[in-house]
């Protein structure tokens, strides 16, 4: 009897489940005109309904039966009949619940019957409206055929078009062009609700320094060797963390910090991109870019910002909302994130997935880019017609977003790294324990070391050499015999190394490592070989397919004269020494006078906890590229002498350059302050970059804008017999052996980089904070 009262109450339960299932399942493909769909669905709930009714109505008919039955048996058994009865009253309960719940059900079932016949009914007129839906020729909408007609064709080579509820009819059509993307004006006849006035927003929350960083250790995840050597440096500099942070704060004078929703996705760490460097991170692969990214989270989750870390395609598109399919459709919701730090791996990954939304919120993203990118490989017009065509560049964005290891161009924005900072107890104890006689070469790899012997020969004579050479069970045949190599250190048994030598000394490769820096750090003197002539994409493998030329002709910043610019430029003697190894006198002579000069620990703000903190903040602070930069107001009279309005620039004292007018009728809201822009006129020779930089200045591409008129040339004395405006990246500028004067068509090639001896460039220069050459006196 149990049994069958426990299957009866089963089946009920099951039945309830399928019915409810019926009206609350939601396919993917459902949408607010696939009428059809939703009647047929109808239609079999209303049939379950009936098959429902019937088949409680036969359970209480055996129920009964039984019923009946037990009193019978219960009858002959005298005494013990009391016991089955009391047994069988929870029986008699829950037939009188199916009883009730039958007749509901009959009830429903009439009802649902009502409503489906209404369903019908509108569904054939609806129907006849999607029979006469015709391509709108709307000269606001001009692209709207174009559309429909690949739609047509091709709406089926993506699931996410039936997502969203395309079935092949021309409606469809229309309606997803129109709703979903804005190829298309609105349909007349659809159903939309009165615009009414949304509440304005809540108060954002407030960003607050961090006091832990345990919680980013848990959003960082597990799974990778990449992964765990992030999480070991953020733990090993955890404290230098916390107290740089709490410095800043004090700086800030409790200003009032948005607090950003940030996506941080490393892309090179994905499988889809191959991840060649998870499974090398314990075998001397290159750490420089590991150690970048670690550095970016501590730096954002110390600002207080809220983070989400993804390592993965899949968890990109959960996060990002992006439809099941081929990424051709754009994302179902809006992006619920303010900044997204990425690289080249993952800004392809989110073009790939995000459709039509990648345009729309690509001034969100933030490009990490080791080696940078100039203006002329951005702008994938300028770079086709160009030649400047690359697998890594013409992006369209603006160039500051992208943001690299170094300050090698001013055109991206220098996001860096952070090396250990030493207090002072642990500086005095270096400068007495340093062994004036011992180096250790810059080069965890094997290969990096072949063909070394000469300048490794001349060093040995001098100083005892140690490796730190990667090897299995074998010692490297390219490692010479008189070298002691140590195997592939742990960092801070490393680091006890670097505080012990002399000299650290580099053999051309890797380029632009931290690990130099993390040298002189530690009160080593870096040794670097000059390259003749220097490297760029045009003569070495490495650069080549960067969107870099990287060598002083008609686009690039600088020359790759040396392994490592930053240090010969930044930092140079008596820290940095760079010579010519095949020159062994030179080379020589050079460590001879290293062996006798003393060197104190040297780590430049700007890659301290404390500067990396101030810049990010910054950064996060005043960098927009989602709104409409402020642009001088257009002039109502033009004055005759100029035929345009006053220069917000005026001469200044000395008559050698131009600067913002303290009397300038308006001032615009631009970041860094306009108070800090000098302009000056380059030699025919000389880059932006370096044309500022001999004034001890820093070129600041964004005053580009403010300069770009042709009244600047005649407040400058250069006199011009006509002005054109065409795409070059080397404008504005002028080419005085003709007279002739040239400014910028598109604004995303203003650019610091290149130089033609044909032109003299107009050059907007601004002044630096001391140390951190990122930010303006009055950046913060």
């Amino acid at each position: 009897r149990i049994f069958v009262l426990g299957i009866g109450f089963f089946t009920l339960c099951f039945l309830m489940t399928s019915l409810g299932g019926q009206f609350s399942a939601k396919r993917l493909g459902d949408s607010p005109f696939t009428i059809r769909t939703e009647v047929m669905g109808a239609l079999e709930s209303r049939g379950l309904l009936r098959r429902m009714s019937d088949m409680l109505e036969m359970l209480m008919k055996r129920m009964d039966i039984l019923a009946r039955l037990e009193n019978s048996t219960d009858f002959h058994k005298g005494d013990e009949a009391r016991f089955p009865l009391d047994r069988f009253q929870p029986a008699a309960g829950l037939m009188e619940r199916i009883q009730a719940i039958a007749q509901n059900v009959s009830d429903i079932a009439i009802k649902v019957d009502q409503i489906l016949r209404n369903s019908l009914l509108n569904g054939k007129v609806m129907e006849g409206r999607r029979d006469q839906c015709e391509v709108p020729r709307d000269p606001k909408y001009p692209d709207c055929a174009g559309k429909v007609e690949w739609m047509r064709a091709r709406w089926t080579s993506d699931p996410c078009y039936a997502f969203f509820g395309v079935d092949g009819t021309e409606c469809s059509f229309l309606i997803y062009l129109s709703e979903v993307e804005w190829f298309c004006p609105p349909l007349p006849w659809r159903n939309r609700t009165v615009a009414v006035p949304s509440p304005p927003p809540p108060p954002r929350p407030q960003a607050a320094f961090r006091r832990d960083l345990a919680h980013l250790l848990e959003l960082i995840g597990t799974g990778k060797e990449s992964l765990s050597f992030m999480k070991k440096r953020i733990r090993h500099l955890a404290q230098q963390w916390l107290r740089a942070a709490r410095r800043l704060e004090q700086k800030l004078e409790g200003r009032q910090r948005d607090q950003k929703h940030i996506l941080i996705h490393i892309g090179f760490l994905t499988e889809e991109s191959g991840d060649v460097f998870s499974p090398r991170v314990l075998k001397g692969g290159p750490l420089g870019e590991m150690v970048q990214w670690a550095d970016i989270l501590a730096a954002l989750f110390m600002l207080g910002h809220s983070l989400r870390v993804t390592v993965s395609l899949k968890e990109l598109q959960s996060h990002l909302g992006v439809p099941p399919g081929r990424g051709n459709c754009p994302l179902t919701s809006p992006l619920p994130f303010d900044l997204i730090y990425t690289d080249y791996h993952g800004l392809q990954q989110m073009k790939q997935h995000m459709g039509l939304s990648f345009k729309k919120y690509r001034c969100r993203v933030r490009v990490i880019d080791t080696f940078g990118t100039e203006p002329a490989y951005n702008h994938e017009e300028y770079a086709t017609l160009r030649g400047y065509r690359t697998n890594w560049g013409y992006w369209n964005l603006q160039p500051t977003q992208f943001m690299t290891m170094f300050p090698h161009t001013p055109d991206n924005s220098f996001m860096g790294f952070v090396s250990e900072e030493l207090n002072q107890t642990e500086r005095q104890l270096i400068k007495a324990n340093k062994v004036s006689s011992m180096a250790v070469v810059y080069g965890k790899e094997a290969s990096i070391w072949k063909g070394k012997e000469k300048f490794l020969a001349i060093l040995n004579k001098y100083m005892e050499i140690h490796g730190t050479v990667y090897y299995e069970t074998q010692r490297p045949p390219e490692v010479p015999a008189f070298v002691k190599n140590h195997g592939l250190l742990p960092q801070h048994e490393f680091q006890q190394l670097l505080r012990k030598a002399k000299l650290f000394i580099g053999f051309g490769f890797p380029y632009e490592g931290p690990a130099p820096l993390e040298a002189i750090a530690n009160g080593c003197v870096f040794l670097q070989a000059r390259f003749n002539p220097p490297h760029s994409s045009l003569n070495h493998e490495f650069f080549r397919g960067k969107p870099t030329s990287r060598e002083a002709t008609g686009t690039a910043v600088f020359q790759v004269s040396s392994q490592h610019p930053y240090a010969e430029d930044f930092i140079g003697k008596p820290h940095v020494w760079t010579v010519d190894y095949n020159n062994s006198e030179e080379f020589e002579a050079a460590i001879k006078t290293i062996m006798r000069t003393q060197v104190d620990p040297y780590l430049p703000y700007e890659y301290t906890c404390e500067g990396m903190l101030e810049r990010i903040h910054a950064y996060i602070q005043h960098q927009d590229f989602c709104t409409t930069s402020s642009l001088p107001p257009s002039p109502k009279t033009k004055t005759p002498a100029m035929q345009s309005p006053p220069s917000p620039l005026a001469l200044s004292p000395n008559s050698t350059h131009l600067v913002w007018s303290p009397s300038a009728g308006w001032a615009p809201q631009a970041w860094p302050p306009v108070a800090s822009l000098q302009v000056w006129v380059s030699e025919p020779q000389h880059t932006c970059t370096e044309t500022c930089r001999r004034r001890g200045l820093v070129c600041e591409p964004t005053f580009f804008r403010f300069l770009n008129k042709e009244e600047v040339f005649l407040q400058l004395s250069i006199a011009c017999d006509s002005t054109e405006y065409e795409m070059n990246h080397l404008y504005p500028a002028v080419a005085e052996n003709v007279r002739e004067c040239y400014l910028q068509k598109e604004p995303l090639l203003f650019s610091c980089a290149g130089y033609n001896p044909k032109y003299r460039r107009l050059c907007p220069c601004r002044d630096f904070r001391q140390g951190q050459v990122a930010l303006c006196r009055d950046c913060l």
